[in-house]
């Protein structure tokens, strides 16, 4: 079994066939799936099928390019949602220096907020961070000597360095379909060498597709097809990685339950 650790369940091209997208992965042997938050306004929705739905979790948290949009969100908001029994994870969030669709320090200040929540629960941070390597192992850091908390990079891209930084402040990293992309010989270098127990894999769905299917809509039934890739990369077998990957995922996300195991 595999879990989809990062999707976006209700993104237009999934939302459409929610559930052929959710049946088609569990065929695929997803087991299980974290359905993320971008935007305040996304919250209940997310909740709303992690609830109705059998192995669905959710996250709750404002996307870095949403940072501007919700400048004055504070912690309450998200202590009170992040109750649920169904929300998992605190995220995505983060910053984001390529395209800079929201003030960096406003970006950074909304970041803080997500990881005090976080070390609050108890909840997971899911970082998203894009030409923004310094600024987010300095916050981290910074935030980890304020009082530890737990926390992956979700979709990683970045550098060996950033890697080991991370790794180093025990967070863990998640593989998405780029790692199977030609272009990415060095994320493919820094993947053959993670630690086999801070490894997850997701889709990011609906983009990302992996190879073989690029130019498709992502679902996260591709999440088997990055898991075999990395398996290979790292010379493993597939089923000892998804093992890992499922063991690292529910050791990360504590509150997530498996009601059944699916398929």
């Amino acid at each position: 079994m595999l879990i989809d650790s990062h999707c976006h369940l209700e993104y237009k091209g999934l939302v459409e066939d929610q559930a052929g997208v959710i049946a088609r992965a569990r065929e695929a042997g997803i087991g299980g799936f974290l359905n993320i938050s971008t935007r305040q306004r996304e919250w209940d929705q997310v909740i709303a099928t992690a609830a109705r739905e059998t192995n669905v979790w959710a996250s709750v948290g404002i996307h870095p390019h949403e940072a501007d949009a919700h400048a004055d969100l504070g912690a309450t908001a998200l202590l009170e949602a992040a109750a649920h029994p169904k929300v998992v994870a605190i995220g995505e969030t983060g910053l984001d220096y390529y395209y800079d669709h929201s003030d960096r320090e406003t970006q950074q200040g909304l970041f803080r907020t997500h990881i005090g929540v976080a070390r609050e629960t108890g909840l997971p941070l899911i970082v998203h961070t894009r030409d923004a390597e310094d600024d987010t192992a300095r916050i981290l850091a910074e935030e980890m000597e304020q009082g530890a908390f737990p926390a992956l990079i979700h979709c990683f891209t970045a550098s060996a360095h950033f890697a080991q930084l991370v790794l180093d402040l025990g967070l863990y990293i998640s593989l998405s379909g780029i790692v199977t992309f030609k272009n990415a010989k060095d994320l493919q270098e820094v993947a053959a060498k993670l630690p086999a127990g801070r490894i997850l894999v997701e889709t990011d769905a609906p983009f990302l597709a992996p190879i073989p299917h690029r130019g498709q809509t992502c679902e996260p039934a591709f999440t088997a097809d990055t898991a075999r890739f990395v398996a290979k990369l790292r010379g493993e077998d597939p089923a000892e990685l998804a093992e890992n990957t499922t063991r690292n995922f529910f050791e990360l996300f504590s509150k997530a339950k498996l009601s059944e195991v699916a398929p």
